[in-house]
């Protein structure tokens, strides 16, 4: 039986914080780039170096696979790690020319679990950054986990795995799985944490603090 308390969590946050409207991208590439980019940075970073790739014009998969790897470093480097990013960038690119003839709709077109799946097998694309392609590129239900995610909910006392597939589950069971939901949900969660459920709390103000078991101040 699905646990209600997850749905009520997403309606105060909603209530509280509003639409979020995430992820802030022009087309689905767009969102896939700004998806390997944003690993181990914040988004900040990552924007600076979209824009870079804008400024060149450069935002395709097929104009970025012709570019060298020296230049796609230059421009992605406000994001960090930016040579092994450009290697995975280029990698992936190569992997959609490859199998989907350079079509990034083709490959966003595959049903939820292959193109998870697929994704998956590409190195340097992990749990957290396929779920955030499948759900914001490919507008397909795919609950997206990240630290925030385990955070607030262990804190709230409903969650105990810390393991990514479990805590995937446990969303995906206990939603109505709709894609508008779980962009939103995933949105709000990263917002609570930005303003109260920090690793050092501030619990003052916060939607949720008289439901959560982990009360700071």
């Amino acid at each position: 039986m699905p646990n209600k308390k997850i749905l009520e969590i997403y309606h105060l946050l909603f209530s509280e914080f509003g639409p979020q409207g995430w992820w802030p991208a022009e087309t689905d590439f767009e969102v896939i780039i700004g998806a390997i980019l944003t690993q181990n940075t914040n988004w900040k970073n990552v924007e600076k170096a979209i824009i870079n790739i804008k400024k060149e014009k450069l935002l395709t998969a097929r104009k970025l696979s012709k570019i060298s790897l020296s230049k796609l470093e230059c421009l992605i480097k406000p994001s960090g790690f930016f040579r092994q990013k450009a290697k995975r960038i280029k990698e992936f690119l190569f992997f959609v020319e490859k199998k989907y003839k350079g079509s990034i709709k083709k490959l966003l077109s595959l049903n939820k679990v292959s193109l998870r799946n697929e994704l998956l097998l590409q190195k340097g694309i992990g749990p957290e950054t396929a779920d955030s392609i499948v759900l914001y590129a490919a507008h397909k239900p795919s609950f997206v986990v990240d630290a925030y995610t385990k955070r607030i909910f262990s804190r709230l006392g409903l969650i105990k795995a810390d393991d990514y597939l479990q805590v995937k589950n446990f969303f995906e069971t206990n939603l109505p799985s709709e894609t508008q939901l779980f962009k939103e949900y995933h949105a709000l969660i990263v917002e609570l944490a930005k303003r109260h459920c920090r690793k050092k709390p501030s619990c003052s103000g916060c939607p949720l603090k008289k439901s959560c078991k982990y009360k700071f101040n």
